[in-house]
């Protein structure tokens, strides 16, 4: 059973490593990318756009919940480059370190 932090330590150097807009395809509502900083997990819009749609925090309730398919994405891990993500990452004020 893998745990919570490791997990997300594999998914942010592997996130890290990937051109900025780049999504881990975690299942087929749920997304995670690297704003630079941390992960950010988001929901997909359920209208089969396929686009980024809420983001949300990946809690211990979430975590439970979604832990079977989150455990078997590193073992065949997706990712697609997304043009919205890269524009908001773009747009984003630079991070300050102390704020």
């Amino acid at each position: 059973m893998m745990m919570r932090q490791r997990f997300e330590q594999q998914l942010a150097t592997l996130l890290r490593s990937r051109p900025v807009g780049t999504t881990a395809d975690l299942s087929d509502c749920i997304v995670a990318y690297w704003n630079g900083h941390q992960i950010i997990y988001a929901f997909l819009c359920d209208n089969q756009s396929c686009q980024v749609d809420e983001e949300f925090d990946l809690d211990d309730y979430v975590w439970d919940e979604w832990r079977p398919v989150l455990e078997e994405w590193p073992v065949a891990p997706t990712f697609t480059l997304r043009e919205e993500v890269k524009r908001w990452l773009a747009d984003a004020p630079p991070f300050e370190a102390g704020r």
